[in-house]
């Protein structure tokens, strides 16, 4: 097996395609699915056949970065769960969560957010800041923010409270 890419962001959303080798070809009646073992978490995928030596799946998102071990298990009715084969897979901090991460911890300080400024001067292309747009939103959904985290802050006289 083979897996391309070898790594994803922290967030993944991202199409993983598994090659296999020339005698683990799929058949039509098995289901496969890749199960992600982490240091403290595990992920299990559905996978989607492309042709008959190529499966896809949406990278989940994970916790850590790190390196994990990633099965392509396959079940067929009547029979046990096989491994039929085995492969890392790293999870990696991008530019995304890095923006996500900066944005959450200077909620509030309006003095840090003056960036902006200079994303207004450099304007990027449209298309890359959608972009950009899409991928911190989804690397917001799984940064570990305290229960009581808005983004205002925590100064109560933003929030309205004197």
């Amino acid at each position: 097996m083979k897996l391309n890419p070898q790594q994803a962001p922290l967030y993944g959303d991202c199409v993983i395609t598994v090659r296999l080798t020339e005698e683990a070809e799929l058949e039509d009646d098995v289901v496969f699915y890749l199960v992600f073992t982490g240091s403290a978490v595990q992920h299990c995928t559905s996978t989607r056949k492309i042709n008959r030596g190529t499966l896809e799946t949406i990278a989940p998102g994970h916790d850590c970065c790190e390196t994990v071990k990633v099965a392509l298990c396959a079940a067929k009715e009547g029979l046990p769960v096989l491994v039929v084969a085995e492969e890392s897979f790293q999870f990696i901090q991008d530019e995304a969560y890095d923006a996500a991460q900066f944005l959450a911890t200077c909620a509030g300080n309006q003095q840090a957010l003056n960036f902006t400024r200079f994303l207004d001067r450099s304007r990027p292309p449209s298309g890359d800041v959608d972009f950009l747009d899409e991928k911190v939103v989804l690397a917001f959904r799984h940064l570990k923010l305290p229960a009581e985290w808005n983004v205002l802050g925590t100064d109560q006289t933003l929030n309205g409270e004197n």
